[in-house]
């Protein structure tokens, strides 16, 4: 459990959509909050008012002829406004953030699927992001062909309703391929931070996995925290 720790620590989820990211980042939350963690769960796009309005833009399959580098700049305009009204403040409460995506995603998408490159991503998200980087990632890569056909089923139940999120769900598959590639070398570059959970294992197998690394890097973290507390 939490305790004594001034500064909170902050997690995202990663991957494709179909990748089960979001089903497994609802999982952890509650068994985080169970174990009595303080908890702030979030999203990008999207999660403020400002960024809802933003995520509706990028997303809807209605949004035609939107530049990639006007696409780049929507997305850090959300974040910065997620860093500055929500991430940020929980983090100085002590709480254990968990955000279904961040920079990797830009890189990934804009920077890998768009063909921007990471350079252009990273430079933006150290002026604008301030270098905030999450404390742990979680980023779970499937098989890509299951999961695009796992993403286009679902857009095909929910294209009739009122939210339309299909805008990049419409790419052709070179473009999701080089986003899988794009992750793939995130976790190459950054393995202390991003834990890849790749291959298709069941929903409960993959919880535990993550569930099992998470609970120790926090303890870790507390106890950092207790450590530091108690030599101030």
């Amino acid at each position: 459990m939490q305790a004594g720790n001034p500064r909170g620590f902050f997690i995202t989820f990663e991957g494709l959509d179909g990748s089960g990211k979001s089903t497994q980042l609802r999982r952890l939350s509650a068994r985080l909050e169970a174990e009595g963690y303080a908890m702030t769960v979030t999203r990008q796009p999207g999660g403020t008012r400002i960024g809802d309005r933003i995520r509706t833009l990028l997303l809807d399959s209605r949004t035609e002829n939107l530049a990639p580098k006007a696409e780049l700049g929507l997305m850090f305009s959300d974040r910065a406004q997620a860093i500055s009204e929500i991430i940020e403040p929980a983090l100085a409460a002590g709480h254990v953030i968990l955000c279904d995506r961040f920079t990797d995603s830009t890189e990934a998408y804009q920077g890998g699927g768009r063909e921007l490159g990471s350079e252009l991503v990273l430079r933006l998200h150290a002026a604008i992001c301030g270098g905030l980087q999450p404390d742990l990632t979680i980023l779970l890569l499937p098989d890509l062909a299951r999961s695009l056909a796992r993403a286009r089923r679902r857009n095909q139940r929910t294209a009739s309703q009122e939210t339309d999120e299909n805008r990049f769900e419409r790419e052709e598959d070179p473009f999701y391929q080089r986003v899988w590639d794009a992750y793939r070398q995130i976790a190459i570059r950054e393995p202390q931070r991003v834990v890849a959970i790749e291959g298709d294992a069941g929903i409960d197998e993959i919880h535990q996995q993550i569930v099992d690394v998470v609970l120790k890097r926090l303890a870790d973290h507390d106890a950092r925290g207790q450590n530091g507390n108690a030599q101030s």
